[in-house]
């Protein structure tokens, strides 16, 4: 009988600290997708009556990523909830004051792209910026739709109209989206953003999953308004 491997014990660890990375990671990626769908339905409702606080929470995201981020057991969540807080500051600023006005949307979200691109450049905080620039990706691709298919003036007028006349302009931009056109755009669009996020899945990095769990994300937001447009 062969005597037993003296790097058993070690083995069964490695297998163990490689399952709970592993586990870690996916957590990373579904944690991206809650990032960016459910505030939206918690920020949205907040910034249109209390601009200010939502701006202030922001504070509040940036500590509590920070004092995650001193402790290794917790960084990888500090990291993301860091990146997460440029989409809430920037959502806070133009939901909050520059709402009426489409053409500023991609300058006003676009506000922690230069600090993103600088710390990606310097190796830190891959996690949180790779997840920014994922939803920056998710809405400039968006934002790209609504511009081929023509549905910045309806989104002007829903931001000036009272709620009960929003029915009626969310009727007409549907029934451009359901055109050869619009239809056309919204499958090449999907399938460029499915493409874009299901392929680093594969590397197995927590900062990819974090980019694509935000780039994923995008589609289900967009889909969730849809259907709130069909049953206006």
């Amino acid at each position: 009988m062969a005597p037993p491997l003296p790097d058993a014990p070690w083995r069964v660890s490695t297998s163990l600290l490689l399952l709970s990375s592993y586990r870690q990671t996916w957590l990373v990626f579904a944690a991206a997708i809650f990032l960016v769908s459910v505030p939206v339905f918690i920020e949205a409702p907040l910034v249109r009556s209390l601009p200010w606080l939502s701006v202030a929470l922001t504070g509040v995201w940036v500590w509590l990523s920070l004092l995650l981020m001193s402790r290794s057991v917790t960084y990888v969540w500090g990291d993301l909830l860091f990146g997460f807080s440029w989409s809430w500051l920037a959502g806070s600023i133009y939901w909050g004051w520059l709402r009426w006005e489409p053409l500023w949307h991609l300058p006003v979200e676009s506000i922690g792209l230069p600090f993103a691109i600088w710390c990606l450049r310097r190796n830190w905080g891959k996690v949180g910026n790779w997840f920014y620039l994922g939803s920056l990706l998710g809405t400039v691709l968006t934002d790209v739709y609504f511009y081929l298919v023509d549905l910045m003036p309806h989104w002007r007028q829903i931001m000036r109209v009272e709620p009960e006349l929003v029915s009626p302009i969310l009727r007409n931009a549907v029934a451009q989206i359901q055109t050869p056109w619009g239809t056309a755009w919204a499958l090449i669009l999907a399938l460029v953003l499915m493409a874009v996020g299901l392929l680093p899945l594969g590397t197995r990095r927590r900062y990819w999953y974090a980019f694509s769990g935000a780039v994923l994300s995008t589609i289900l937001v967009d889909s969730l308004f849809l259907l709130a447009a069909l049953l206006a």
